[in-house]
């Protein structure tokens, strides 16, 4: 069966994200479908080791917003004689089980994205935090609107992912969420584990909207939180960049990220990350299950 990309973007209903995917990674035998987009943008970086390519694009019409995004490539020789900063065009290809980049042709020169490079966020207090430092307190807020602060839990340990709802590729923050669920649930018995996702989305995630989108989802976990950042900008800068998480462009509409999760003692005391999406769940959960019971 077919489904179209722009489903991800339309529906604010992460069941059935989480159906498509699942469905995604178990179906082996079919053929895979393939829809193709033509897209225009400014290489940002190239990492031949890792077979992905960093790039700052326009509008793809029918799917996403402008970002600065990592695309994944099949063929190296694709990006011969490719280099930072030239203005590219080419084609973004979405399969049934996996998306990449191919045929890029050269336009000319572009204008390489800067990161938010504000000096205040750059201080020490901000750094990324080492296993065994303790992490900050911060104030964000539920999906009822209340405040809550990291310290609220300070009776349990807690595992952190970082999101937003605008995140078109169902491989990156929708993998992490469906993770997050199957952690959720192996631990559901357990009160002495929170897990939390957070939207560093401060402009479009608010609570009202991670409500609809993530709701129906968590209703049936006591263990398991989304947390918005709307007008907490300053907690969210602490909280991600203290525990390895980048964001940049939410204000030009133009989000680029890197993904991080994080398990904390009661404390607060960073115990264990994971950079990324690709962690492996059961991994993951008998780190959590070794760490609680040290």
């Amino acid at each position: 069966m077919e489904v179209s990309p722009p489903f991800f973007i339309q529906k604010f209903n992460m069941k059935n994200i989480f159906t498509f995917i699942t469905l995604s990674l178990t179906v082996f035998n079919c053929s895979e479908n393939e829809k193709i987009y033509p897209v225009k943008g400014t290489i940002y970086e190239i990492h031949p080791d890792s077979m992905t390519i960093i790039i700052a694009h326009d509008t793809i019409p029918d799917l996403m917003y402008p970002m600065i995004m990592e695309f994944d490539l099949i063929d190296l020789s694709e990006i011969e004689g490719l280099l930072s900063g030239d203005s590219v065009h080419f084609e973004f290809v979405w399969g049934d089980r996996s998306t990449w980049a191919r045929q890029f042709k050269v336009v000319g020169k572009g204008v390489i994205p800067v990161e938010d490079n504000n000096d205040y966020f750059d201080d020490e207090e901000y750094r990324e935090k080492k296993i065994g430092e303790i992490l900050d307190d911060v104030t964000l807020l539920k999906l009822d609107s209340s405040k809550v602060r990291l310290s609220d839990l300070s009776q349990k340990y807690k595992f952190i992912s970082f999101i937003f709802t605008r995140c078109p590729m169902p491989t990156m923050c929708p993998a992490v969420v469906i993770k997050n669920e199957y952690l959720a649930r192996a631990f559901k018995n357990n009160n002495e584990i929170e897990f939390i996702m957070i939207s560093f989305d401060y402009k479009h995630d608010t609570p009202s909207i991670l409500n609809d989108f993530y709701g129906p989802v968590i209703a049936e976990f006591e263990n398991w939180q989304v947390w918005s950042s709307s007008g907490h900008i300053e907690d969210v800068y602490r909280i991600a960049k203290q525990s390895g998480c980048e964001f940049w462009g939410i204000d030009e509409g133009k989000i680029g990220h890197t993904l991080r999760s994080i398990f904390l003692a009661p404390n607060q005391e960073l115990l264990g990350s994971w950079p990324g999406d690709n962690w492996k769940i059961g991994n993951v959960k008998n780190s959590i299950d070794l760490l609680m019971n040290d």
